[in-house]
């Protein structure tokens, strides 16, 4: 779900585009589940799911990188700044 990254983490995303309601919705087979009110068109999908992420680590959406899976369902998310406990406290809504 989360892994260590020089300076980061890694956070391993299942995103459900055109949810009824945004946000993150816990965890599935090994990923953070996100729900998404944006279509996966245009970037719009991506483009939610960095600002809800950003909004629930903390951090500034700059520092937020899609590094896999931008035109999938389960995409992989760098996190900089950002550490693996502090990763799974805040997304687990600790």
């Amino acid at each position: 779900m989360i892994d260590p990254a020089p300076g980061g983490v890694i956070i391993h995303v299942h995103v459900i585009p055109r949810s009824g309601r945004a946000g993150i919705c816990g965890i599935r087979d090994g990923s953070v589940l996100v729900r998404l009110n944006a279509p996966p068109v245009e970037g719009a999908a991506n483009a939610e799911l960095i600002e809800i992420l950003a909004e629930t680590l903390g951090v500034s959406k700059k520092t937020l990188t899609i590094v896999s899976g931008e035109h999938n369902r389960r995409k992989c998310v760098r996190a900089a700044g950002v550490s693996a406990d502090d990763a799974l406290r805040l997304l687990n809504g600790l």
